[in-house]
């Protein structure tokens, strides 16, 4: 990590960055349903959505950063266009995560910012100001839900036996057609069908609809998996979980610049250790047996 950079002068930014990102999103809302001309515009299609919100919070957290930390790079959901994490200092926004959420009204929306340093998540906060929940953590010093509750919420790690025991999160996402729909329901049908059946008969699964919010629900120990295909890591591995690359990634746990610039993932809660299996060793068989009910799609 670049000896200049005050992780904590950073993380007390960020918080604040997100604070006021989410008041936005909240008055944006407010003033979106009391219009009668309010419109969305489709991006990829008609499930992949953008508002005149999501534009104006991201010009918001960009220009707070420049004017912050002007030598520092940005790569927005909104302003994508290719940009890869370098060892530069990159940060990592989404002005409005959840925005079809938003849209109708749902209350799971958050806005998302995270900072990078030579490839590897150091800070990370998600606010949801609608729930009014902030998920923070940096590098070395832990996760929390409002600056107060330690990550996981539990306290301790929880044991998990197996995938039959897991709440898992799963999304639908903006591909609705072949191969990528059919070989998501696939997965999902053989993750929820009866073991008798050749299923995993998991607790069940849930769809948030919001990426940031599965990796902060994982990290808080509520969910104990989340399969996203296109994403918060540092608060995440702060409450102890770990991240993984794609189906064909080496699933060491290790995070580095390539490994998400797959933006293929899959999140494992903090598990307890056994007398047979240290923490990691079971979020890598986790991970495996996951991804023996899936195909190797494309993002």
């Amino acid at each position: 990590m670049s000896a200049d950079l005050d992780i904590d002068e950073i993380l007390a930014f960020t918080i604040k960055l997100g604070l006021e990102a989410g008041a936005m999103i909240r008055e944006g809302q407010e003033k979106r349903f009391a219009s009668e001309s309010a419109t969305e515009l489709e991006k990829i299609n008609s499930v992949d959505l953008v508002t005149e919100v999501d534009k104006a919070v991201e010009v918001f957290i960009v220009d707070k950063i420049k004017e912050a930390y002007p030598d520092h790079e940005f790569i927005g959901e909104e302003s994508y266009s290719g940009q890869h994490i370098t060892d530069k200092p990159t940060w990592i926004g989404d002005p409005i995560d959840g925005t079809t959420n938003f849209v109708h009204g749902y209350p799971f929306v958050c806005t998302s910012i995270g900072l990078a340093v030579d490839g590897v998540p150091v800070v990370g906060v998600v606010y949801n100001p609608f729930l009014d929940q902030l998920y923070s953590a940096a590098k070395g010093r832990g996760a929390y839900l409002n600056q107060k509750v330690k990550l996981p919420i539990t306290g301790k790690a929880k044991p998990l036996a197996g995938l039959g025991q897991a709440l898992i999160a799963v999304e639908f996402g903006s591909a609705r057609s072949a191969p990528a729909l059919p070989s998501k329901c696939k997965t999902f049908q053989t993750l929820a069908a009866d073991t008798k059946e050749g299923g995993k008969m998991v607790h069940s699964l849930r769809s948030v609809g919001s990426a940031a919010l599965n990796i902060a629900l994982v990290a808080t120990g509520g969910l104990d998996l989340y399969w996203e295909i296109g994403a918060g890591i540092c608060i995440l591995q702060e409450a102890g979980g770990a991240a993984f690359g794609g189906k064909t990634t080496a699933l060491t746990g290790d995070v580095d610049a390539a490994m998400m610039a797959g933006r293929k993932y899959l999140y494992v809660r903090n598990i307890a250790p056994t007398s047979d299996e240290s923490t990691l060793e079971q979020q890598i068989r986790f991970a495996k047996e996951f991804y023996d009910t899936t195909d190797d799609i494309a993002p």
